[in-house]
């Protein structure tokens, strides 16, 4: 017998309770047991995909749970890679969160609406990849839309932070991101509604089955019209650009747990959904869709990691780092698509699982920076990188772990983002010989934009561990930073640990991938594989050996670090103060800021950032020719937003005060608008059908 649906029935009994107790629970035992209760459902769902990868499979059907569309589940690899990932993630952060929302009173993620969405969230992330019906997915996947929504909102009142004067957080931002959250997040719904519907309507059903044995019989405009239409839904949940506009304000502003829960496992469900819809129910498609599928991938890695680069909140640095990680999976999948189109079906493989994997990848690392970058915001009140540094003295384990998954985030050994992206490298560079023009164009320009990215990640991390955590402290909140209470640094612990276990034995996974890939009708014949000690891509003369690799590196530094101390004991040493030119000894304001880190960086991409300063000069008021203050201000705006999003603010915003002339007042005006309505809305049934 399965154990997938005693695992999923664990997992929403407990997703109950948690929610049950949240409500009925006073604040001293809400937090604990909310917390115990949304852990055993994270590890209860990962329980269910880690099961489901080794090769179970489970389907059920409840007619009588949703009103005439009936509730169809269904666990497959595919949908157990997204379960187990999310599980382990809320597992992780479930226990870091007892320790944060410790620090916040009955206020923000400790109060009781908090307390009580939070495990249903959890459960959401975990139940989404189970629908096997447009109906069911849709009710699931607004559960998770509205409960990330209510927990983004939780600190929207001042004195919800545990440093009350903190001059980071505003009602006023808050609520903005809530705003764009829900505007962007809603309008991805109404895609997946009118995807959905379009191609159930011509398949002749809506549960997943139905979709897949009638993709065959609809016309490629319509296959077309809804993959499109859903793609940018599931694009818009990843964070992709342009469609990214809700990430860097929601992410910062929500409570540090929850963005790591919605950076590193709820992004993940919209490349879930681009896979499953694409790949699976609409079986493939041609090079068209996955070209595009590509460029906004490209477009994301580039642009995410510059606006990262030049970001100096250190949450909205993470933010921007998801879009650019999220365009390299998004890389791997438009690839895939891209040579099952061409009939490159085990290259294909490949190149899903190499997606896959770095997908699994970043689920881990990123959920680590976001502790670390919350442990640092609950000591402190500020997320300002400007007003950081001294924490590594101060916090030398929270420091610590965010320079271990700083190295994931820049793909450097021994990180855990090395390994996959080196294999999504090699499985463009050998996919050049598949023919075609818009591949030999298409893949060269991937492993640029790859390689740039990467080289970008490298500045914008190094900026945040130097700046925030070496350089010395810049504010009395940074000076007076403790380190983080012990469930806090647990949590952290294990997301290390999986970060540390990708990172040497990325093998492991290879069975649960090749399972992945098979799921949505590829050949998953050991496209990731080796092991524990080696990892070697099918029908490709390219491997590699994690373990070897950081025993090297480890070799290399030992050696870097010995011989000038062994060779430096036999000769003597003269103890003088260095020549400091009269200037004396360096103060904090001397030292380089995030901004000023940034600025070189700033100038080579002036023409994509498009900066925005403003000198103001303040003359003594006798004098016309003596300054008394000089004010420069500078700041890097999210281009894309400045430029496609706000003409489109003001028009919408014009067409609505225009449309309210036709508000009238005269009830026979308001029965003609109806009536033309109808008769318009009748015409086009007619045509259409």
């Amino acid at each position: 017998m399965s154990a997938i649906p005693a695992a999923l029935a664990t997992a929403t009994g407990l997703g109950g309770a948690g929610a049950l107790a949240g409500v009925v629970l006073p604040y001293r035992l809400r937090v604990p047991v909310v917390g115990a209760l949304t852990a055993g459902v994270g590890a209860s769902g990962g329980a269910a995909g880690v099961a489901a990868l080794g090769g179970a499979g489970w389907a059920a059907t409840f007619p009588g749970l949703l009103p005439l569309a009936g509730t169809y589940l269904a666990v497959d690899a595919l949908a157990g890679l997204f379960m187990a990932v999310a599980g382990a993630v809320v597992a992780a952060v479930a226990v870091y969160g007892i320790g944060y929302a410790a620090g916040h009173g009955a206020h923000g993620l400790g109060s009781r609406t908090a307390q009580t969405v939070l495990p249903l969230f959890a459960l959401t992330l975990v139940l989404v990849p189970v629908a096997a019906s447009v109906s069911t997915f849709l009710v699931l996947w607004e559960l998770m839309a509205l409960a990330s929504l209510l927990l983004v909102l939780a600190e929207h009142r001042w004195g919800h932070l545990p440093v009350e004067r903190s001059r980071d957080w505003g009602r006023a931002s808050v609520r903005l991101a809530g705003v764009w959250y829900a505007v962007m997040t809603h309008l991805g719904l109404v895609l997946l509604l009118a995807g959905f519907a379009l191609f159930a309507a011509r398949a002749g059903g809506e549960t997943f089955t139905a979709l897949r044995a009638g993709a065959g019989a609809v016309s490629p405009t319509v296959r077309g019209l809804v993959f499109v239409l859903t793609a940018l839904a599931f694009a818009s949940k990843a964070g992709a650009v342009p469609l990214h506009a809700w990430l860097p304000r929601a992410h910062p502003e929500a409570p540090s747990p929850v963005s790591a829960l919605m950076s590193a496992a709820m992004v993940n469900l919209g490349i879930y959904g681009l896979i499953r819809t694409g790949l699976d129910l609409l079986g493939g498609g041609p090079a068209w869709w996955w070209l595009g599928l590509m460029a906004m991938g490209g477009v994301s890695a580039v642009y995410g990691i510059l606006q990262a680069a030049m970001a100096s909140d250190l949450k909205r640095l993470l933010a921007y780092s998801t879009s650019e990680n999220m365009g390299l999976v998004l890389i791997g999948v438009g690839a895939s698509g891209l040579f099952a189109a061409h009939g490159d079906r085990p290259l294909a493989a490949l190149a899903l699982a190499v997606g896959l994997l770095h997908m699994v990848n970043h689920a881990a690392f990123k959920a680590l920076l976001f502790c670390a970058a919350g442990s640092v915001l609950r000591a402190t009140g500020v997320r300002d990188l400007d007003r950081l540094g001294g924490l590594r003295a101060r916090m030398p384990a929270t420091a610590g772990l965010f320079a271990f998954a700083a190295l994931g985030a820049v793909a450097l050994p021994p990180g855990n983002g090395f390994i996959s992206e080196w294999l999504l490298l090699q499985s463009l560079i050998h996919g050049l010989q598949v023919p075609g023009v818009a591949v030999a164009v298409v893949l060269p320009l991937s492993v640029a934009l790859i390689a740039l990215s990467a080289g970008i990640a490298a500045a914008a991390f190094v900026k945040a561990l130097g700046v925030g955590f070496f350089a010395r402290p810049r504010s009395e909140e940074a000076a007076g930073a403790k380190e983080a209470p012990a469930l806090m640094l647990v949590g952290m612990a294990l997301l290390a640990a999986a970060c540390a276990v990708l990172a040497l034995v990325p093998g492991l996974l290879g069975d649960g991938l090749d399972r992945s890939v098979a799921a949505v009708g590829l050949p998953g014949g050991g496209a990731v594989s080796g092991g524990a000690l080696k990892v070697r891509i099918a029908d490709v003369s390219a491997s590699l050996a994690p373990l070897w690799v950081v025993a090297a590196l480890t070799a290399a530094l030992l050696l870097a670090t010995g011989l000038p101390r062994l060779y430096g004991r036999r000769r003597r040493r003269t103890n003088a103060r260095l020549w400091d030119c009269g200037g004396g000894a360096p103060t904090p304001r001397m030292a380089y800021t995030a901004t000023s880190f940034a600025e070189p960086l700033q100038r080579v991409f002036d023409d994509v950032l498009a900066p925005e300063q403003d000198v103001d000069v303040t003359p003594v008021r006798e004098s016309a020719y003596l300054v008394e203050r000089v004010r420069f201000q500078r700041r890097v705006p999210d281009r894309i937003e400045h430029r496609l999003y706000e003409p489109l603010l003001r028009t919408l915003a014009g067409a609505g005060q225009a449309a309210r002339r036709l508000a009238g007042g005269s009830v026979h005006l308001y029965l003609g608008y109806g009536f033309f309505g109808l008769v318009v809305l009748l015409l086009i049934l007619a045509v259409g059908w």
